[in-house]
């Protein structure tokens, strides 16, 4: 099937930039991790309350990936907290240089849980934040009530993939985008060598929201993709999120991710029809990998950042998806 772009529904417009406030908060060091400062959007509805969703990105993007979601998830009576992950957009970077999933977890566990004080939530996850989501979850049981899972690494349960007749090694696969995993992960330093200017990191990011296949073409104007790449001008940062990429290659983990199980919580699976960076071969991953799952469901006219591609789309299906919880999470004791 072939989706014109041009007859794209338009989509919700842009908050300005400023438009939510920043909050920063500690969260402290645990074994293998250091303590660091976590910046988020907190948006709650006018009336109070709301039943908690907890956003998270992956990469190449920040907090901002979410801009087209944050208002219409609170004004549907959720409260929205969608952080940066360490060493990403407004987050501190980490003094002993410790980044992956597990440490990634461990953060936004304390800071929904012990810092604001919640004992359960929604989770939404993409990418990175996807892997963080299915550790998550794991890692804390009870903790995640629901989740949707997008375009990103599905649990690595291989042997139930091999009895499913699929090949695992698909989750691997490089596709015709991945030499940027091994630049990342393999070569890091000669990468950024090349990229010696704000200006030149700020293009190789940018080119993942243009012409590399990741999105759609034209879902991102130039106004969007100079406020995605803003928080990658400095080498520090975009070496950040290059560390998960290299724990393929002998990085080491602060410790192992949990992601070698299925989900058994209620999961609601989305793909973007055009996502040239996960293949649609993961859509028959995730059938296997989810015991309890909605769809998977194919979004058109958009890729990789499914959520800003069509927010239309995915703002009316997560509003939807946790709409039981969010009315028990209202319901007088």
């Amino acid at each position: 099937m072939h989706y014109d772009i041009r007859l794209r529904p338009a989509q919700p417009p842009t908050p300005a930039p400023d438009a939510f406030a920043i909050h920063r908060r500690e969260v402290p060091a645990s074994p293998g991790r250091d303590g660091l400062t976590l910046a988020f959007v907190h948006e709650r509805p006018k009336s109070g309350g709301g039943y908690p969703l907890l956003l998270l990105h992956g990469y190449p993007e920040t907090k901002r990936i979410w801009w087209r979601n944050i208002a219409a998830l609170v004004a549907a009576g959720y409260e929205v907290i969608a952080p940066d992950l360490r060493g990403h957009g407004d987050s501190d970077l980490s003094d002993d240089d410790v980044y992956d999933i597990a440490a990634y977890s461990r953060d936004v566990y304390l800071l929904a849980h012990d810092v604001l004080g919640h004992e359960h939530c929604g989770v939404v996850g993409g990418d990175v934040g996807g892997a963080v989501a299915v550790d998550l979850l794991h890692r804390y049981p009870g903790f995640v009530d629901k989740l949707v899972f997008f375009d990103t690494v599905p649990p690595l349960v291989f042997d139930d993939y091999v009895a499913a007749g699929i090949d695992p090694a698909a989750i691997l696969s490089d596709g015709p985008t991945g030499d940027y995993r091994r630049r990342q992960g393999e070569t890091p330093d000669e990468l950024a060598a090349e990229l010696d200017t704000a200006d030149k990191r700020r293009r190789y990011i940018a080119e993942m929201y243009g012409h590399r296949l990741w999105a759609s073409p034209g879902t991102f104007d130039k106004a969007a993709v100079d406020f995605m790449t803003e928080p990658f001008g400095t080498e520090e940062r975009l070496r950040a999120g290059w560390a998960v990429y290299q724990l393929a290659y002998g990085r080491p983990f602060s410790e192992p991710p949990i992601m070698d199980r299925k989900v058994d919580v209620p999961t609601l699976i989305l793909y973007g029809m055009d996502d040239h960076v996960v293949g649609p071969e993961f859509v028959h991953l995730c059938e296997v990998a989810f015991t309890d799952r909605t769809g998977p469901v194919v979004l058109p006219g958009a890729g990789h950042f499914l959520q800003w591609e069509r927010a239309d789309l995915f703002n009316a299906l997560v509003i939807a998806f946790f709409g039981d919880v969010r009315v028990v999470h209202e319901r007088p004791a």
